[in-house]
């Protein structure tokens, strides 16, 4: 059995999965009294867990030497930013009614409007240059690009610690798995690392990097 396909059945059912469930309330009418909010929030939740998941799989192939782990990140980043499409059109639509002008006051005087917003643009490149042969297109410049995700991600955890306006709890939480994860970038790290691999062994030809 091609070791791959567990890994690739567990990227799509972590995209997949919590999108039916919100079809399902949805049609159900089980979203709360406010059913709007209760989607933004869950969207937006979602995003962060599939964006950490995707920083998650570097640190898991230094831990496991497993090369699984970073063929299906590129399918836990189009997820990812999925999600933060569906969070970001909610907002658009529900709240803003397809107001530019509204959306312009908002990204002026709301902060953690003003960094979702960012990471948002951030990560739209990514999504878009995600095949193998804008990949071959930009060569090492492609590496560059895609480093993006990092600032995105604190982007991301901040704007969800500032959005929260009593218990902090969860997003802090998330906001420290972040930096967790990012430290396993950093150059110290790999002296402890039971592998240390060479960058081009973490680059798959075929999937950008995290």
């Amino acid at each position: 059995m091609n070791r791959l396909l567990p890994w690739r059945v567990a990227a799509w059912a972590l995209g997949i999965i919590p999108l039916v469930f919100a079809v399902k309330w949805t049609v159900q009418t089980r979203l709360g009294p406010n059913p709007v909010e209760f989607l933004e929030h869950y969207t937006g939740d979602w995003t962060l867990r599939l964006l950490l998941t995707t920083l998650g799989m570097t640190p898991l192939r230094m831990l496991t030497r497993l090369t699984e782990p970073i063929r299906v990140r590129r399918i836990l980043g189009l997820w990812t930013f999925a999600f933060l499409c569906l969070h970001f059109s909610m907002y658009l639509i529900f709240d803003l009614s397809f107001s530019v002008a509204q959306l312009a006051e908002d990204l002026v005087k709301r902060t953690y409007i003003t960094l979702g917003f960012t990471g948002w643009l951030m990560l739209l490149p990514l999504a878009v240059t995600s095949t193998t042969a804008w990949q071959r297109r930009l060569k090492r410049r492609w590496i560059t690009l895609h480093q993006l995700i990092y600032p995105a991600a604190i982007l991301g955890a901040i704007h969800y610690l500032w959005l929260v306006k009593a218990d902090t709890r969860e997003p802090l939480i998330y906001l420290a798995i972040l930096l967790t994860l990012l430290a396993f970038r950093l150059p110290w790290s790999q002296l402890v690392s039971p592998w240390r691999p060479r960058t081009s062994a973490i680059l798959e030809p075929s999937d950008p990097p995290d």
